[in-house]
Order: structure tokens, then sequence, then C-alpha cells
């Protein structure tokens, strides 16, 4: 419940906002509020979680990062009875990283720019944020167990580690390095695609082409929004006004046509059709974050890895020509 800050030595500018885990969506779009009551540049991160740009905030307010978190702090407690953690430094990942080390329920924790080389290097590598667990066990199987290690080795090493990206990701950030900016945003909380029937549908094959349809469409929906799912929906509508519903979550949240597609076969499967006549059928990604807070795991299934290099190959594709010039075998079979 303290509030902590490291030595004032410059203004930072951003914050990392950590509401309660499973807070209530209504009770999180209020804490949203707060914060544009700050600030009007305000990137909503759901399920649970904000960033906030301070720049402008600090002049109109007059006062110091540190300061406003506490009263961020004091109005969501007083008017919403929820406590939230709050990171401040000058980046995002400071600043998420930040948010992280305030134990719960609450606090603020601020790190001033000519701090974070020295904050960051003491903490151990999987504090940083966007490091996940196989990422981590990497590293300290390395010898790399604090940030400064890693801040330390060669990013041709954490590369070659890590992977490509995720590690001239990761070097970057150890050293401080994260040019991403606050980019006001309330993303919508679920997405949703839907196919009707022109005849009730009673072949099992048509009926899972059209489920493939669906998932390749939300799938890429979600990455254009730059968003990933943790659960997914499926309904059907059946002749004579029924219905049925079942939602399941994923592993670990994605935007990817096969993680997505092998829930939804899971989820029909669950249905048990049979002979059920199909009027409609809808698939609803819930629970979505910004894809940046997925964490980039690292993935020894060759295979899976040249799924998602031709997955972005067809992305760049359809941006260039057209949602329906690719896709799946089985759907242009079925549309024949």
């Amino acid at each position: 419940m303290v509030s902590e800050r490291v030595p004032a030595g410059g203004v930072s500018s951003v914050m990392h906002v950590r509401c309660p885990d499973r807070l209530p969506e209504e009770a999180y779009r209020r804490v949203l509020e707060e914060l544009a009551g700050l600030s009007p540049v305000v990137q909503a991160l759901p399920p649970s979680a904000a960033l906030v740009e301070l720049k402008g905030a600090l002049r109109y307010h007059g006062t110091d990062a540190r300061r406003l978190g506490e009263i961020l702090r004091v109005r969501t407690l007083s008017r919403l009875g929820v406590d939230v953690r709050v990171g401040i430094g000058p980046s995002v990942t400071v600043a998420a990283t930040a948010s992280a080390r305030i134990e719960q329920p609450g606090g603020v924790l601020a790190v001033a720019p000519d701090q974070v080389a020295g904050w960051l290097a003491a903490l151990p590598v999987d504090a940083l944020h966007g490091i996940g667990p196989r990422q981590a066990e990497a590293l300290r199987d390395y010898g790399i167990h604090t940030v400064g290690l890693l801040a330390a080795v060669d990013p041709a090493t954490v590369q070659r580690l890590v992977g490509g990206r995720a590690g001239r990701l990761a070097a970057d950030r150890a050293r401080g390095i994260d040019p991403r900016p606050v980019v006001p945003r309330t993303l919508p909380a679920t997405a949703t695609v839907r196919r009707a029937f022109d005849r009730q549908a009673l072949d099992g094959a048509t009926v899972r082409a059209a489920l493939l349809d669906l998932v390749v469409q939300l799938a890429l929906l979600l990455r254009r929004r730059g968003q990933a799912a943790r659960a997914l929906t499926l309904t059907l509508k059946f002749a004579g006004n029924s219905g049925w519903e079942k939602t399941r979550r994923l592993r670990e949240p994605s935007a990817h046509d096969d993680d997505l597609r092998v829930l939804a076969y899971q989820l029909m499967d669950a249905a048990g059709l049979q002979r059920g006549r199909l009027t409609a059928i809808a698939l609803k990604g819930e629970d979505l974050i910004a894809a940046d807070q997925v964490a980039q795991q690292i993935s020894l299934d060759d295979a899976r890895e040249a799924r998602l290099l031709a997955e972005e190959a067809a992305d760049r594709i359809r941006d260039k020509f057209g949602n329906g010039v690719i896709g799946p075998a089985a759907v242009f079979r079925r549309a024949c």
C-alpha cells in the first residue's frame, strides 16, 4: 500500500496501470474514465490494464508523475472501491515493469529517466516486461539471470537464444530502449464473425468449411486490430429458432489461424450436431487483449513456425489484393 519512488533525475512520461485480476468489465471501463480525467491520451489494454501518456498532463496539472499516480489511486479507491498498481517511467517497458513489481492490492512506483539503467539491472530477467517464461528459461540456461546481464550481452547472442525479433526487442528493452508511443485506444471487448446459410445445412463437411472460413476471418480481424483472444464462443442457430452456445478459453492468448481453428473445432465437436439443421453460425473472440501484451514464446515446432510465416505472407496478399483471394483449400472447394 506504500507509494515508492526512485530518486528523481528527470520527468517520467508514461503511466502503466494494473487493475485487480478478473475486474468486471463495467468497473474496468470506469477506471478508464478516471484515467481520461488525468490525461487525454489513454490506451486501454483489456481486460485489466491501461497506458497513459503524461507529458501534457504534467503541465496541465502542475505536479509530478508520482503525485498523479497517487491521485489516481485515491480516486479509484474512493469512487469505485478499486485499488490499482501504478508504474511510471520514460517508456512503456519501464512503466509496465514497474507496475508489476508492486505487491497487491496497490501502490505507485515511479522510475526517473536517469535511474532506469540501474533500476532495471538489478531485476531478475523474467521481471522485464515482455519476457515470457520460456524466454526467461532459455536466458537463465545461458547464465543470464538479471536484466543487467541481458543488457550486457551482445544482441546477436540474445537473438540466437530467444529468436530474431523477440531477441532484438529483449536486448533493446533491457537497455531501456522502447520508442513505442501511447496510442489512444479503447479496444472493443469482443470480435464476432457470422455466417447465415441460404438453406438449412445438414452436411457436416459444409458446416466445418464454414466454421474454418469464420476462423480465418476472425483471426485476420484480430491481427488487423492488434488484438488477441483469450477465449472463443461458438453460437449455433437451428431451424425452429433453437440455439446452442459454448465458450472455452485458449491455452494462451492468440490471433493465429491454427490456434483458433483447433479450439473452434473442439467447440463444434462438443455440440454433437448429428442431424441438426443449422441456419446460422457465429464465432466470437472474447476477453481480448492487445497483441503486444502477449509474451513471444520460443517455439521448437518448425512446422508451426512455417505456418506462422505463411500466415504473414497471406496477410500481405490480402492487404494488397483483398480478403477473398487466398485462404484454406477446404473453404475454396466448398465455395466452388
